[in-house]
């Protein structure tokens, strides 16, 4: 089997990451294992594996006859029978069906909030669909969304998986006090719901004047992180809550932190939650998309209602105020992660699943 992932950049990303680690997952297990980023190249470049192939096609418009035609003379010349494509480079994979018919186009949704839309509102990706010979989906909403609106009815759930890196170079060094800083692995975008971590830290403050809060992530310099600034400056949190943007030594950023948060209205399942659990990282949650699944409250971390601000920030005291506690839950999510979400077990899911369709 010779398989092609394909993404529109290699931006630290949820999609972007996962992409990357099946390209290397599954350069052990099958004939070919490659990667395409289709628009720009990006920090996890240097994530995938030196036996991994990788190509960038520049695409410079969503018809980019150029890139299209490069992209086919990749998959011909590698003799690739299967594009796995990731979150909105469906299109691409439904271009290149055009021209290389034999190709077989598996699409990976990972955004969670397309469980509540319609397949009205989705028009282009309900046609292109008819063209797709599986789909793969991160949790079990996505999985009845895609058989009801899109009737479609090779779908699999499955899981993410992380990969640590041991080679990752270590260059981020956190602001604050060691043992007293709390993790936000998040792009600043609107569904990662990051006002929610800065309410806890004004709340917090005054008990905990020694423990300071990180947002780790892409910062587009929009208006939602103009807003989230605003907001850190207004509540005097210049010492306390620190913005870094994008960065590529995301293992050793989650070593020095000493409690991990999910803010998001909406998620699939988060790949910040494996990684936080591979480096046994105690956990506080809103509770969408797949997380209760791993979460179970009180006992491999904290979850509460999105709307919740109360129970997360008592949440976040509980754990501030007991190390012990702290130890616990990190090494319960650990064994969780290990369990059920380690690579081999994944990608040997998923390999059953596609020579069956």
């Amino acid at each position: 089997m010779r398989i092609l992932q394909i993404i529109d950049s290699l931006e630290v990303g949820g999609a972007e990451r996962i992409a990357v680690n099946f390209a290397n997952a599954l350069s052990s297990k099958i004939e070919f294992s490659g990667i395409v980023a289709t628009r720009k190249s990006g920090g996890l470049q240097s994530d995938i594996q030196e036996n991994v192939p990788y190509w960038c096609l520049h695409k410079k418009s969503t018809f980019d006859v150029k890139a299209l035609f490069a992209l086919r003379k990749i998959c011909l010349d590698h003799q690739v029978d299967w594009v796995h494509a990731h979150g909105t480079s469906y299109f691409q994979a439904f271009l290149l069906k055009l021209v290389l018919p034999k190709i077989r186009v598996i699409w990976h949704e990972h955004a969670g909030a397309r469980a509540f839309e319609t397949a009205k509102s989705n028009r282009v990706l309900a046609f292109c669909s008819l063209f797709f010979d599986g789909i793969v989906v991160v949790n079990q909403s996505l999985e009845k969304w895609c058989k009801e609106q899109l009737k479609f009815d090779q779908v699999l759930y499955l899981p993410n998986f992380a990969m640590t890196d041991a080679h990752q170079q270590k260059t981020t060094v956190l602001q604050g006090v060691d043992g007293k800083r709390i993790l936000c692995l998040a792009n600043l975008r609107v569904p990662k719901n990051h006002s929610l971590l800065i309410r806890a830290a004004v709340l917090l403050k005054e008990k905990y004047p020694d423990w300071t809060y990180h947002l780790v992530g892409k910062d587009a310099q929009d208006d939602y992180s103009s807003a989230l600034k605003n907001e850190i400056e207004l509540n005097d949190l210049k010492n306390t809550v620190y913005i870094y943007g994008l960065r590529k030594d995301i293992h050793h950023i989650i070593e020095q932190a000493s409690i991990a948060v999910i803010c998001s209205e909406s998620e699939g399942l988060p790949v910040a939650l494996l990684e936080y659990g591979i480096h046994k990282k105690p956990v506080v949650s809103t509770s969408v998309g797949e997380i209760p699944q791993i979460i179970s409250n009180g006992i491999s971390g904290f979850i509460c209602d999105v709307a919740d601000t109360d129970l997360f920030v008592q949440e976040l005291d509980t754990l501030m105020g007991d190390e012990p506690l702290r130890q616990k839950l990190g090494e319960a999510l650990f064994s969780i992660v290990d369990q059920n979400h380690s690579p081999d077990a994944v990608v040997h899911f998923y390999l059953k699943w596609v020579y069956q369709i």
